[in-house]
């Protein structure tokens, strides 16, 4: 594969083959029929530059990845991209690549089947009963990801959860014993893990034992250290890193062909391989068991039964609408000013206990992120059912095992820390994202409102950064109802991740007429109209999201005080808006209206695309101050009388 692309890391692959055959062959429970089978194992490569071995590991066992496919391997349009993507080719269960992020969706993945075999199993019925595997090498274990996520794996006692270590010694710049020293067998004893090392990563018979061994291990997670030789098979290149990640070569292919003592041709599979390797009978046996149990288990636990096959379906109870509905309308009525920290808090609340699927937690800033929410329950060992995770000052770990619990299925989790803390975890929501992820990742303190902490704390480019990265939505609501908005926007639509922007401060309640409320999900709307006469053109618009959509209120007072018809949009969510349909967006920012300017606490760059050209974007385009939050906010020129003097110097222009 790796020779006809021309492309490629045939070095892993090649390392790995004798682990891959025994674990595939000997005890992964699958079904390549169905690769969404429930109660399947689930196999990570966390190493996903090895993309070959997948894809050769799916296509012997009878996935729909065929001859012709791998034949395509890193090409244009293929399903056998350079690195796994999920949703791209059948059976892989995350995209992989970045190093370290496969083993943190693993422990996430791990974390999900034991949470839901403690919410769903019952006596005589293990529906929920599957290993976690994952394949990583040494860098991997460099990445600091590793440590965040292994050690929480260790202290939630995720025993279904067993890793595989390729310990060939070897990286992209030589040999490892010059930059990696630790001590990995006893890193991972201190996290809490069950650690068989010295494992020949050649010999089956020792890889069948210590997988045995760690099937056995009911109270830790298991690491088994193989000792691999890189490129194992070719005469010229194995044990070196020259094999790590270019092709070998058509006279070093022929020399390791004749190692190996292979006669068939390039993607020629004899019969007796194909016979050997095919496990779709197998695959469908196994599902078919899982069904007659599953049948079973309907009979004498007919709702337990129906609430499984509902989350795992990813469908939402039948009373979410009408309850959220409600939620908005009573939020609206309540006409309370808070934090949007805080009634996003309000709105865990309400949503909570009707939506067992939701699940997460912070990194260690719940009372700031007010993420832990009435009636909800710690995971931890002793309560595995629980749907609170206390992560710790892990952020990326986090955002990688939120995405792990998503994957898995049955769970819609949520996550979160400071908005500027999110540049920790940027990579986690890249790769849910790209992979169409449903998380909800939460950040509040957003903005210099925060104020003394100063500019280490205060977020700037955040905002902008995050609406540049494709299929994922970015909600900063303004009070309490958007906020409400803005979780039930998150929750329903699960076409990819979606980032709540929350504030410290409190914010003042906006008043809106009830035909606006309906508005709020399209992500941007007219929230204040111009006091003109009925159907007049604004003079001037103002864009604001957040804490800022109250100065733009106030503003637009004062302008129309001095007849500047002003109208306000709140943009809660720019995304979102950029999908409505031409009129809509007509409507909300008239073509022939170019007096435009928008207000918000952070980077101005992405706001110029709906000014124009003639438009002002009224931001930060420097890093923040230390002061009260008043103070910042003035010197910032993030004040009523700063706009209403640029609104008027534009339109008199």
């Amino acid at each position: 594969m790796v020779q006809n692309a021309n492309s490629g890391h045939p070095g892993a692959p090649m390392g790995m083959a004798d682990i891959a055959t025994v674990l595939w062959r000997e005890f992964l429970k699958h079904n390549p029929s169905n690769p969404s089978w429930a109660n399947r194992d689930r196999f990570v490569l966390s190493n996903g530059h090895a993309s070959c071995l997948l894809y050769s590991l799916l296509h012997l066992t009878g996935y729909e990845v065929s001859v012709d496919d791998l034949k395509r391997f890193r090409q244009l349009g293929a399903n056998t991209p350079g690195h796994p993507e999920v949703g791209v080719t059948p059976g892989v269960e995350t995209t992989t690549g970045p190093l370290g992020q496969g083993l943190a969706n693993a422990v996430g993945m791990a974390l999900a089947e034991k949470t839901l075999a403690a919410q769903f199993n019952r006596p005589g019925f293990d529906i929920v009963d599957h290993y976690t595997y994952v394949f990583f090498g040494d860098g991997c274990l460099m990445e600091g990801i590793s440590h965040e996520v292994c050690s929480l794996a260790g202290t939630w006692k995720l025993s279904k959860l067993i890793a595989f270590y390729d310990d060939n010694g070897i990286s992209i710049d030589g040999n490892v014993e010059g930059w990696l020293t630790d001590n990995t067998p006893e890193r991972f004893r201190s996290y809490g893990w069950n650690v068989i090392e010295e494992v020949d990563g050649h010999d089956h018979h020792a890889i069948r034992e210590a997988i045995r061994n760690a099937q056995a291990e009911a109270d830790k997670p298991t690491l088994i250290c193989c000792k691999t030789v890189i490129g194992k098979g070719s005469p010229t290149k194995e044990g070196t890193h020259g094999i790590h990640g270019s092709p070998l070569g058509e006279v070093d292919i022929r020399e390791t062909r004749n190692a190996l003592r292979w006669r068939d041709g390039p993607f020629e599979i004899p019969l007796k391989t194909k016979t050997y390797w095919d496990d779709k009978e197998q695959g469908e046996l196994r599902e078919n068991l899982w069904h007659s149990t599953f049948s079973t288990y309907s009979e004498q636990h007919p709702e337990l039964a129906n609430e499984f096959l509902r989350r795992l379906d990813s469908q939402l109870p039948a009373s979410w609408s009408a309850n959220t509905e409600s939620l908005i309308t009573d939020t609206a009525l309540a006409a309370e000013s808070l934090a949007t920290r805080q009634s996003s808090q309000q709105v865990l609340n309400a949503i909570g206990p009707p939506l067992p699927e939701i699940i997460g937690g912070s990194a260690d800033l719940s009372p700031s992120n007010n993420t832990f929410w009435q009636g909800a329950l710690d995971n931890t060992p002793l309560t595995p059912e629980g749907n609170y995770i206390r992560f710790g000052v892990r952020e990326f770990g986090m955002g990688a095992i939120a995405n792990g619990l998503a994957l898995h299925g049955g769970f819609i989790p949520y996550c979160a820390t400071f908005l500027v803390f999110s540049d920790y975890m940027r990579n986690a929501i890249r790769i849910a994202a790209l992979s169409k992820i449903h998380a909800v990742f939460v950040f509040t303190h957003d903005s210099i409102g925060l104020g003394e902490d100063g500019p280490t704390h205060q977020p700037i480019e955040h905002l902008t950064s995050f609406r540049a990265m494709p299929s994922v939505k970015v909600w900063r609501p303004c009070d309490s109802v958007e906020t409400a908005v803005a979780w039930k926007a998150s929750i329903e639509d699960n076409s990819g991740p979606h980032i709540l922007v929350l504030s410290r401060q409190s914010l003042p309640y906006q008043l809106r007429r009830a035909d606006q409320l309906p508005l709020i999900h399209r992500g941007g709307y007219i929230l204040r109209e111009h006091e003109g006469a009925l159907h007049e053109d604004p003079d001037v618009i103002l864009l604001a999201t957040g804490s800022e959509v109250t100065l733009a209120v106030e503003a637009a007072i004062l302008l129309n005080r001095k007849s500047i018809r002003a109208r306000v949009v709140s943009f809660i969510c720019n995304d979102v808006f950029d999908c409505q349909d031409d009129q809509y967006k007509e409507e909300v920012l008239p073509s022939h209206v170019d007096c435009r300017v928008s207000i918000e606490a952070g980077s101005t760059l992405c706001w110029h695309k709906y000014l124009g050209n003639k438009g002002v974007a009224i931001g930060i385009d420097s890093f923040g101050e230390s002061a009260p939050a008043d103070q910042l906010y003035a010197h910032f020129g993030l004040t009523i009388e700063n706009i209403v003097n640029k609104a008027e110097q534009r339109f008199n222009s």
